[in-house]
């Protein structure tokens, strides 16, 4: 693969089709990052555009809709029994994907697969009580949050201990800045795990809000993964270089392509919407991709959406309770704030995919610009 990307490739595929390449030197291409990259993300698209149909099918048949907060804004009223728990479809096209593109003998494919796997079902088990009590409220928040730890302090654990793997903190902008956090750098990859778990949670408010930022993100993180990977083009970036990370580039590829897949029935009016069970999932993946590719802090730029709505959240609690019932927001999180001024939805959507992108051309240029 790419210089020192290239290494032996054991995925279903390669194992496949990789041992022809002695008649057709077509099929060396399963060998390089780049190509896997390209036909991952396809397969992830095409799992949850071709099965998506199916998938909203069966949830309408099965009577899991959506339940709408009594408290919130009265236009969500009207999207009340949407099929949701859609993430399912996101979970399956990544695993799938996963497994027929990515190193199998990589460390991180499976810390990654652990998180994505572990979230998705934590989000599973908040929906469906949701259902059984027919109304917005599944797992107590101390519950939801415990779980959510112990998943993200095992994948701390098991990326603390990778090969090679160090403890230094790359600070945006700043290349003469990387503290060292020794074992603490297990309870920040844990805090970085969980909290964007719960920014992309909150976020996923709006049809198409969570998804489209969440493409944007990975694209984004795809780029540092592969440079990161690379130890001329980090060398020469001066950025840290991670012995195999490379290969979560194809796991970035993977995740744009299942929220692209997922968008197109997702998009206003949604047919679907993904649920905790998708939202955690996305979260706490594109959370361990940062800590993994060791661009943990970046992600409050590259993830400034996800950031911004959820201190939105912290901020109006907190000033409610120190002011008696006062608001700084209309409602929270922060796109409710913008529905209620009067914004139509798509317009609000649209919005904030613009700032993502801008925010994500800004956390490229700290490649340079440090």
């Amino acid at each position: 693969m790419d210089d020192k990307q290239r290494t032996t490739a054991n995925t279903m595929l390669y194992h496949l089709l990789y041992p022809l390449h002695t008649k057709l030197s077509v099929f060396n291409v399963f060998r390089y990052i780049t190509f896997r990259t390209i036909y991952a993300s396809l397969t992830a698209f095409l799992i949850c555009f071709l099965l998506g149909p199916w998938v909203i099918r069966k949830l309408t048949e099965m009577q899991i809709g959506q339940y709408i907060q009594e408290d919130g804004p009265e236009t969500h009223h009207q999207k009340a029994g949407t099929p949701t728990m859609g993430g399912i479809l996101i979970l399956f096209a990544v695993t799938v994907s996963t497994l027929f593109w990515m190193n199998l003998t990589n460390w991180y494919v499976w810390i990654l697969l652990l998180v994505t796997i572990g979230y998705g079902a934590v989000g599973f088990f908040d929906d469906y009580l949701m259902l059984i009590k027919k109304r917005n409220k599944g797992l107590s928040a101390r519950n939801k949050f415990l779980l959510q730890t112990v998943i993200a302090t095992a994948a701390g654990l098991l990326i603390y201990f990778s090969p090679n793997f160090n403890t230094l903190v790359t600070v945006p902008f700043f290349k003469m800045i990387s503290p060292d956090l020794g074992w603490g750098y297990i309870l920040f990859a844990m805090l970085v795990i969980v909290g964007t778990s719960n920014a992309v949670n909150l976020t996923d408010g709006l049809d198409g809000l969570a998804t489209g930022p969440m493409i944007i993100a990975s694209v984004t993180y795809m780029l540092f993964a592969y440079v990161g990977g690379h130890v001329k083009i980090a060398d020469y970036l001066q950025i840290s270089y991670v012995v195999g990370s490379g290969e979560v580039t194809i796991f970035c590829g993977i995740l744009a392509g299942a929220c692209l897949g997922f968008l197109w029935f997702n998009t206003y009016p949604a047919q679907v919407f993904m649920g905790d069970v998708g939202a955690l999932a996305l979260g706490g993946a594109i959370g361990t991709v940062a800590v993994i590719t060791k661009q943990e802090i970046l992600l409050m730029l590259v993830g400034g959406i996800f950031v911004i709505e959820a201190l939105s959240v912290i901020f109006q609690v907190g000033f409610f309770k120190m002011t008696n019932g006062r608001r700084i927001f209309r409602m929270a999180p922060l796109h409710h704030h913008f529905e209620l001024k009067g914004w139509a939805e798509p317009k609000v959507i649209v919005r904030f995919w613009i700032i993502a992108i801008g925010l994500a051309l800004i956390s490229i240029s700290t490649l340079k610009l440090r």
